[in-house]
């Protein structure tokens, strides 16, 4: 979930890793990393492509957020979006909300309709959080709109697997689904694997106590792997609790690397043309 920008309590940003290139940032949050007009969304791209991150997606999950991905693609050649309402803000989702949703993904560099799906961990524990009638209406609306438009649908799932899976059978899936920080385990690894379905990681690859999710990753072929950073959140071992930005990237490879046993450059050219075919993206050479 987006919060606010504001990152007091936070320990100091990571330092720079080593570049790795090519790379992709499939899921980030441009302004929730403290970007507000160009001159921030060109830093952040700066920094990432210092290190060998090319592009970025940059993901709405309100409408304030929405509007402003709409301008932020149009800043920088680097950067793409996803539009969506989030899970847990689908109370939001009137009739005039779905119009200007519909007119947001239609922008060319608006690539996915996402982040949307199911979160059974918020409501309860979040005042104002949509409940799960309310969530798997407004995912199968995002479902009908990722059809309509032929974007990919991005996924969150937030203690959902079965949640999710029923509203996509039941909708019937888009030809480009993309599972954002898969943190799931094996036996949901596999359904997705079938199912021809794109698996996104973060930073939680990096932690020694996510086991059901390392112990998930070898299962994924790396014909559907992408990586991301979701920031500001999700910082990779050792800075985790840090903020996190698009320049972290080759932290999570490098840590994905390891637990598959590949090198890091093959896992970046990878998942770089995985990102571009899925997303239908060109990138250029980083700096």
């Amino acid at each position: 979930m987006r919060v606010s920008s504001n990152r007091s309590g936070r320990r100091e940003a990571p330092p720079a890793p080593e570049p790795l290139s090519p790379l992709i940032d499939a899921h980030t949050h441009l302004d929730a990393c403290g970007a507000s007009d160009a001159e921030g969304v060109r830093a952040i791209a700066d920094r990432a492509a210092a290190v060998g991150v090319a592009a970025v997606v940059t993901i709405a999950d309100d409408l304030d957020s929405a509007r402003w991905v709409e301008q932020a693609v149009q800043w920088d050649p680097r950067v793409y979006g996803a539009v969506a309402l989030h899970p847990t803000r689908t109370d939001a989702l009137t009739d005039a909300a779905r119009s200007e949703i519909e007119r947001l993904v239609a922008h060319p560099r608006v690539v996915a309709v996402g982040e949307t799906g199911m979160d059974m961990y918020w409501p309860g524990r979040l005042e104002g959080c949509a409940q799960p009638d309310v969530q798997r209406e407004a995912f199968a609306w995002h479902i009908d709109l990722a059809k309509r438009t032929g974007k990919p649908l991005m996924i969150h799932n937030r203690e959902a697997d079965r949640e999710v899976l029923d509203v996509l059978r039941a909708e019937g899936a888009p030809e480009t689904v993309i599972f954002h920080c898969f943190s799931s385990g094996s036996e949901m690894a596999r359904t997705c694997v079938d199912a021809g379905w794109m698996l996104s990681l973060s930073g939680t690859v990096s932690f020694r106590n996510a086991r059901d999710l390392r112990e998930a990753v070898p299962l994924i072929p790396i014909t559907q792997l992408l990586v991301e950073t979701d920031a500001p959140f999700l910082t990779p071992h050792p800075y985790r609790g840090a903020a996190n930005e698009s320049y972290c990237l080759p932290y999570t490879v490098r840590a994905l690397a390891e637990l598959l046993n590949r090198r890091p450059e093959e896992l970046a050219e990878i998942t770089t043309s995985n990102a571009c075919r899925n997303y239908g993206l060109e990138i250029g050479p980083t700096a």
